[in-house]
């Protein structure tokens, strides 16, 4: 079952206190991004963040599921509704992830000579 962008909306607003959260289509769900940091996955219309140690720790009792069948299991955040928790989560997560690998520049094709 594929996500709907009512649950993405609201996921993005409750995460919003984190810095800039985006979302990109993958694979007919979404990627979520926080200044433009791949952190977390909606799937199935469930928040699902990378596994950090600082992620856990935040939370009481961690959750874990795979985003897809055979999937690598991600923390699994049900509570949505505590904003400063959430931010917290987003940050701790992010910081503890490597950086995003810079984009190379497109390849400049080979001008023709006639």
């Amino acid at each position: 079952m594929a996500s709907n962008i009512e649950f993405v909306n609201h996921v993005v607003d409750q995460l919003s206190g984190a810095g800039s959260i985006t979302t990109k289509r993958m694979f007919g769900e979404y990627g979520l991004y926080c200044d433009g940091q791949y952190f977390a996955a909606i799937c199935d219309n469930r928040l699902l963040l990378k596994v950090t140690d600082g992620g856990k720790a935040l939370l009481k009792t961690p959750a874990f599921a795979p985003p897809y069948e055979g999937g690598k299991p991600m923390l699994l955040i049900e509570q949505l509704e505590d904003k400063e928790l959430l931010a917290q989560l987003v940050k701790t997560t992010c910081a503890e992830l490597p950086a995003p690998k810079p984009k190379k520049p497109p390849k400049k094709s080979a001008e023709k000579t006639t």
